[in-house]
């Protein structure tokens, strides 16, 4: 079969490569995947990087989340079925036309989502619906995040709205409004206008700011800091331009502000299966409804994944870059 590998850790577009390697086979508790779709996350780059949480041996296989098949059956495994449609959310080499993984942590897809959707269903979306869960905001609540026009942007302004929190976004680039506007999306801010933070004033008619999400570090993370109301939290959801978050500490002192972290990959398994089951229902409710949208921003075959790594990463890209096995 067909597997992306990387024998050293780099730029995604310079070392990962197709090989040739051995079909998997399912043992205990697990089956067969054949991928249809993988979605290229930014986790999955920083990974092939060498820059993330998880540091894999190398050579290292690559690709967290897809949409596959079900293909063959491991012993025990008896509430799937072979064809059925599956997607996975954390499965450590997904870019391969074949993986093997645990039957527990399958989302069985609905007939109803197209395959595109399916694709990238797990990882973003569900991360983005806990991280509000997380926040623990109400209906009526305003919230501030950056890189608003990211992925985990569009999708946190399109939950909460779903919900009746109100979310304030902010963008690096004035054009960036017009962007997400044409999506459906308000409540946008740019940062590089002078008068940013009175524009802020004006959107929120002085409401308390409880909670921001900041997924660029830097000195971004202090604009979303200083725009908290007293008590507020300031949640670390990624690092796209530095690993250091620049923050005031009269910001934190004067607020009482709290700062913490969230990883889906520690987060999400410790959610009980009640609130774990609630919320994909939510997920495929806000699909249905078209209150939730995943555009996809091209796809391409594995073997060209020099190409799709640079369409990845090109700025002002809307939906996810979709991998064809």
């Amino acid at each position: 079969m067909r597997a992306l590998i990387h024998s050293t850790f780099g730029a995604p577009e310079e070392v990962l490569h197709i090989e040739d390697r051995p079909i998997p086979e399912p043992g205990e508790g697990q089956v067969r995947l054949r991928v249809v779709l993988s979605p290229i996350h930014n986790h999955d780059l920083w990974t092939v990087r060498g820059t993330y949480g998880f540091t894999p041996e190398l050579p290292a296989p690559s690709g967290t989340e897809a949409l596959g098949v079900v293909d063959a059956l491991g012993a025990g495994v008896e509430n799937l079925a072979v064809g059925q449609r599956v997607a996975t959310g954390g499965t450590f080499g997904a870019w391969a036309e074949y993986i093997v993984t645990s039957a527990a942590g399958l989302i069985p897809v609905p007939d109803t989502v197209p395959d595109e959707t399916a694709a990238q269903l797990v990882s973003m979306p569900f991360s983005t619906i806990t991280l509000l869960d997380f926040l623990e905001v109400k209906e009526g609540d305003w919230i501030v995040q950056n890189a608003a026009n990211g992925a985990v942007g569009r999708m946190l302004a399109q939950l909460g709205s779903a919900r009746g929190v109100n979310v304030l976004g902010l963008v690096r680039r004035t054009a960036g409004i017009e962007e997400l506007r044409a999506q459906g999306i308000d409540n946008i801010v740019a940062t590089d206008q002078s008068d940013w933070k009175e524009q802020v004033a004006t959107l929120t008619g002085g409401a308390p700011v409880v909670a921001g999400v900041d997924s660029v570090g830097g000195a971004a993370a202090g604009q979303v800091l200083s725009l908290l109301a007293e008590g507020g939290t300031l949640v670390a959801f990624g690092a796209m331009d530095s690993p250091v978050m620049e923050i005031a500490s009269s910001d934190l002192i004067f607020t009482q502000a709290t700062v913490k972290g969230f990883w889906g990959s520690k987060v999400i398994p410790q959610l009980d299966p009640a609130t774990r089951s609630a919320l994909f229902g939510e997920l495929f409710q806000r699909l249905s409804d078209g209150s939730l949208t995943l555009p996809v921003g091209g796809i391409f075959d594995a073997a060209e994944i020099r190409e799709a790594v640079h369409a990845s990463n090109t700025p002002g890209r809307v939906g996810k870059v979709l991998l064809r096995f």
